[in-house]
C-alpha cells in the first residue's frame, strides 16, 4: 500500500469522524430539548450520546491484541450503543412530536439519526484497523530485509590453512622503487697520525693535571674539533696499541698468610 493510499484513508477517517460528531450532536440536541429546563436534567439527557462517541473513539484508536479483551470491549460497546439508542430514540420522538411532526414521522426520525451514528461508528473502527495495517506494511517496507544465508548442499570440506613460512614463501616480495633507495652514508675518513698524536698528548696532559681520564668535551675544546671526531679520537687514545703504554688493571699481589 502506497503512501498516497494511506493519506487518503486518513482523510476519509477525518470525514467519518465529522459525520459521527454531527449525528451525536443531533442526538444531544434532541435529548437536551426534551429534558427539563435545568442543567442537571439536560446533562443527564445529553450523556448517553457522548458516552457512545467516546467509546467509539477508544475502540478505533486503541488496538487490543488479546481476543478475550477484544470481545469484552465489543460487548461493552454494544451495550452502550443500545442504551444511547433507546434513550435518544424516545427523546427525539418526543421533540419531533412537540414541534409538529405527525403520523409515523416522529418515530422514524430517531431511527435515521441512530442509524447514522451506528454506520459512522462501524466505519471509523474499520478505517482505524486498515490504517494500522497500512502503517505496519509501510514500516516493514522501509527497513531492508536481512541478506539470505546460502548453505551449500552436501558435506562441507575443511579449510586447510598453510603454515606461516609457506605463506611467506609463496607471497612475492614487493618490488622496490629505485627512487626510494637511500644510499648509506660514506665511511668516516681514517684518523691522521698528527691528529691522533695531538689527542694522545692532550689526554696525557689532562691526566697529569687532573688525575683523571680526559672526557670527550675536554678533548673537543683542546683540539677544537667536532663532537664526532672528538669521540673517535677518545676511543683511539683509550685503545691499547703496540709501543704505547697503557694503564692496565693491576691486581694487588696476594700475600700468603702463614697458617698457625
Amino acid at each position: 500500500m502506497t503512501s498516497r493510499t494511506l493519506n487518503a484513508l486518513r482523510r476519509i477517517r477525518w470525514a467519518v469522524r465529522g459525520t459521527l460528531a454531527f449525528g451525536v450532536s443531533a442526538s444531544v440536541a434532541a435529548n437536551t430539548l426534551h429534558a427539563d429546563p435545568n442543567p442537571i436534567s439536560q446533562s443527564i439527557a445529553a450523556w448517553p450520546p457522548l458516552a457512545l462517541l467516546l467509546t467509539v473513539e477508544l475502540v478505533s484508536r486503541v488496538p487490543v491484541h488479546r481476543r478475550s479483551l477484544a470481545g469484552l470491549r465489543v460487548l461493552a460497546t454494544v451495550v452502550i450503543s443500545g442504551i444511547a439508542a433507546w434513550v435518544s430514540y424516545w427523546h427525539m420522538a418526543g421533540v419531533a412530536s412537540h414541534y409538529g411532526e405527525t403520523d409515523a414521522s416522529p418515530y422514524l426520525l430517531p431511527v435515521s439519526v441512530d442509524g447514522l451514528i451506528v454506520v459512522a461508528s462501524i466505519s471509523l473502527v474499520e478505517l482505524a484497523g486498515r490504517i494500522r495495517d497500512a502503517e505496519a506494511v509501510s514500516t516493514t517496507a522501509v527497513s531492508p530485509p536481512p541478506a539470505p544465508v546460502i548453505v551449500p548442499d552436501g558435506p562441507t570440506q575443511p579449510m586447510i590453512v598453510p603454515d606461516r613460512p609457506a605463506i611467506a614463501a609463496s607471497t612475492p616480495a614487493p618490488a622496490r622503487d629505485p627512487r626510494a633507495y637511500v644510499p648509506p652514508p660514506p665511511p668516516a675518513p681514517p684518523l691522521s697520525s698528527e691528529t691522533l698524536d695531538a689527542a694522545r698528548i692532550a689526554a696525557a696532559e689532562y691526566r697529569q693535571h687532573t688525575g683523571r681520564d680526559i672526557t670527550r668535551d675536554a678533548l673537543r675544546d683542546r683540539l677544537r674539533v667536532s663532537n664526532a671526531l672528538a669521540g673517535e679520537l677518545l676511543r683511539a687514545t683509550r685503545a691499547v696499541t703496540p709501543g704505547t703504554p697503557a694503564r692496565l688493571n693491576r691486581t694487588p699481589a696476594t700475600v700468603d698468610t702463614p697458617t698457625r
